[in-house]
């Protein structure tokens, strides 16, 4: 059997085939961008480019994918790549280690057909949006705390993300809440499956919707903007 037989029960012979030309660009490396790149990487996306400057500490062992006692110390979008080559030597990985800002976020961003928001920031997703409209590019926003977590599509002239994060509500709550090892992958899943859905133009998108997560009380809101 091949890498990609069990794919093949989703997507048709041409949609898989089709996924090693995509490029898809991953902003942030920590608990979403871990296993969103990790799920992008084993779906067969062929080009990944994967952007963080930070290293991993002992703190990101409760729920970053790609951490382990050998990483520590060591810079998170390099060993994105390292972990491609083990999983799958097919896919291309390329590592900025730098931070995603208004100053270089052109140059990062361009030429990828879509974006996994995994900032840990909102100023910085908010640039993103700003950066993606200018560029007509899409991305796939996601971000958590703690018990919840939230997705939402945004493609060129949506601009959703106004909408979700009012002045006064600009500032994080996630090191208030913390965060357990499952929320990050149920969202980066959900982007992830978002992400593939407007690839290969099949699928209903949370486009203008915004899917509000509560695993504390297992409910799911779709919220219409």
């Amino acid at each position: 059997m091949g890498r990609y037989d069990r794919n093949m029960n989703m997507l048709s012979k041409e949609e898989n085939e089709k996924l090693k030309d995509f490029r898809v660009c991953v902003l942030g490396c920590g608990g979403l961008g871990g296993y969103a790149i990790e799920m992008l990487g084993r779906l067969g996306i062929g080009y990944i480019t994967a952007v963080d400057k930070d290293v991993f500490e002992e703190t990101n062992l409760n729920r970053q994918i790609l951490s382990d006692m050998n990483s520590l110390g060591k810079s998170k979008a390099l060993m994105a790549a390292e972990r491609m080559k083990l999983v799958n030597p097919e896919v291309f990985v390329k590592a900025i280690v730098d931070e995603f800002n208004f100053e270089n976020g052109k140059d990062i961003i361009k030429g990828h057909d879509i974006v996994i928001d995994a900032l840990d920031n909102i100023e910085g997703k908010l640039t993103l949006q700003d950066i993606c409209e200018e560029l007509g590019i899409p991305f796939v926003h996601g971000a958590i705390a703690g018990w919840y977590g939230q997705v939402t599509t945004v493609f060129p002239g949506d601009k959703t993300l106004k909408f979700l994060y009012k002045k006064e509500m600009r500032k994080g709550i996630e090191k208030e809440l913390g965060n357990p090892s499952f929320t990050p992958a149920l969202v980066a899943s959900i982007q992830v499956s978002e992400a593939l859905k407007v690839l290969i133009g099949r699928g209903e998108v949370l486009r203008r919707k915004v899917l509000f997560i509560n695993t504390f009380e297992q409910e799911y809101e779709i919220i219409v903007l």
